[in-house]
């Protein structure tokens, strides 16, 4: 092949449709096909999508050693098959710090939204949160856009008008069917590399197929053509050390020849952290994923929110579900104060706000950036196996300040008259903060204070809004055209080289980056 690249997902999709039509293309997905997948493709069923921990769901869970649960896509469309949906393009300062032809970036984005982007239907929980979000300040009020700006906004959605998402493999689409091979269920374990020249120049690429036989994939020879990585935040940093390129005394302690001593590999990991109320409503809500956005003037902060008891409720309950498990690996490295007993307490309490009858929603905040941030390191030589990730949330304490001026907008948004006929006006908002206190969202102790001092609270309550990034980062271990320095033949096109993330949602962006 001319071009071999290594996952399918949100930047490989658009990345190998638009290399297709000039050359030949193989695609290599460690996943299934998103298509015909109900809990993919039903808007209703995102709560369990995202907490499916089978060994072969799309969404493959992992711990961060901050004690926070997350996890990674294993499936064609990557992110996009299992997200939100929110589509939303990076902040303009975004793609000039990046060099990018910013008359390019515009079509690029044109030519993703003419396929996975779509304007939501507001309905009254959205409508709700955007009128509050109005009446105590986030202004302007800039309607329906894909564009990043300041105030409150709709923004785009790849879920359709009948709730049927649309992912980044429907880009595929635009490929030339006649040079594209896809292979799913291909787990590909490291990336060959020749010494003929001055760099090591990477050639072909061993992977398993789903049966767990090896297999060698091959580039034909000619200075152009390359072994792209695509394969995500967590999985081009993986591969990139299971083939020879990271730190030396790393990659020595687990067996594996060096190829390229390069420090930076598995360097500013990032993850945006999430803190979110969960608001019972004494009337029947919409299902809906995040569509409203506030981006308050000033603060290091976005407002979103979703409703429906589907998505509160499975949320809730995949975590009580496998928290066992989670818990027993967990314990290895860092004891949480979450026993069986408070686990007991979480599950009841889990229970008694998601019965038939109380609908409800979250509203969340998401700290912009981050600053803070931590790395990547090998647990084994199995591609299949997650790395171990350290995140380091709110190590930098201005990523704290955002989360706590984050979490003042939305009891503010909570308490403004927009929002009151979908609360109940009995439970104030110290009963929502000590509810998020009581509910299994972690594996991080919990601390007296933090019912009474927001800080705390973040702290102890904080999740991911899978918007982690870095490991093979820009002007560290890529150049600013995506070829890995040292080593010829080979690029890293997605989100692990961002130094932080675009704008309120990075799916549009990493779309954008692969086309």
């Amino acid at each position: 092949f001319d071009y071999i690249i290594i996952g399918g997902g949100t930047a490989g999709c658009p990345l190998a449709a638009t290399l297709s039509q000039n050359a030949t293309v193989l695609v290599l997905e460690r996943g299934g096909s998103p298509y015909g997948d109900s809990n993919i493709t039903n808007v209703g069923n995102f709560g369990s999508t995202i907490s499916d921990t089978s060994p072969h769901s799309a969404s493959q869970i992992f711990i961060s050693e901050d004690g926070v649960y997350n996890t990674r896509a294993r499936v064609l469309g990557g992110g996009s098959a299992i997200n939100a949906g929110f589509y939303s393009r990076a902040e303009p300062e975004f793609a000039r710090d990046a060099g990018w032809d910013e008359d390019l970036v515009r079509r690029s984005y044109d030519w993703v939204e003419s396929k996975v982007a779509f304007e939501p239907p507001v309905r009254q929980w959205q409508s709700a949160v955007r009128d509050g979000l109005v009446e105590i300040g986030v202004l302007p009020y800039n309607g329906f856009t894909y564009d990043h700006v300041q105030g409150t906004k709709i923004g785009g959605t790849i879920f359709d008008d009948q709730g049927r998402r649309h992912t980044a493999a429907d880009l595929l689409g635009y490929a030339n069917h006649r040079t594209i091979k896809v292979y799913l269920h291909a787990t590909v374990s490291r990336i060959l590399f020749t010494r003929r020249g001055a760099n090591p120049r990477a050639y072909g690429v061993v992977f398993e197929d789903a049966l767990g036989i090896k297999k060698r994939a091959f580039l034909r020879p000619h200075p152009q053509n390359e072994v792209i990585l695509t394969a995500g935040a967590l999985g081009s940093p993986q591969l990139m050390m299971l083939s020879g390129i990271g730190p030396a005394l790393h990659l020595k302690s687990h067996g594996i020849h060096l190829v390229l001593d390069q420090p930076n590999v598995g360097q500013g990991m990032a993850d945006n952290p999430m803190n979110l109320l969960y608001v019972p409503s004494p009337v029947p809500v919409e299902i809906s994923l995040i569509q409203v956005v506030g981006i308050p003037p000033g603060q290091n902060t976005y407002i979103e929110t979703a409703s429906g008891l589907s998505f509160a409720y499975s949320w809730a309950q995949g975590f009580a579900r496998d928290y066992v498990t989670f818990f027993n690996q967990f314990q290895s490295g860092k004891p949480s104060s979450l026993t069986a007993e408070t686990m007991a307490k979480a599950i009841d309490t889990v229970h008694a706000y998601a019965n038939t009858s109380l609908k409800g929603g979250v509203i969340l905040e998401k700290v912009k950036g981050p600053l803070s941030s931590g790395d990547l390191k090998l647990r084994s030589r199995s591609p299949r196996d997650n790395p171990s990730v350290t995140f380091n949330y709110f190590k930098d304490p201005q990523d704290l300040r955002g989360c706590v001026e984050g979490m003042r907008s939305i009891v503010n948004m909570i308490n403004s008259p927009s929002f009151a006929r979908l609360r109940y006006a009995n439970l104030p908002v110290q009963a929502l903060v000590d509810l998020m206190l009581n509910l299994p969202v972690n594996l991080r102790p919990r601390h007296v204070s933090s019912s009474i001092s927001l800080e705390q609270f973040c702290i102890d309550t904080v999740m991911t809004i899978w918007h982690y990034h870095g490991g093979c980062q820009v002007g560290k271990v890529v150049d600013r055209d995506y070829r890995v320095v040292g080593v010829d033949g080979l690029r890293v096109i997605d989100g692990s080289t961002f130094l932080k993330s675009p704008g309120t949602n990075p799916q549009a962006t990493v779309m954008m980056l692969g086309r």
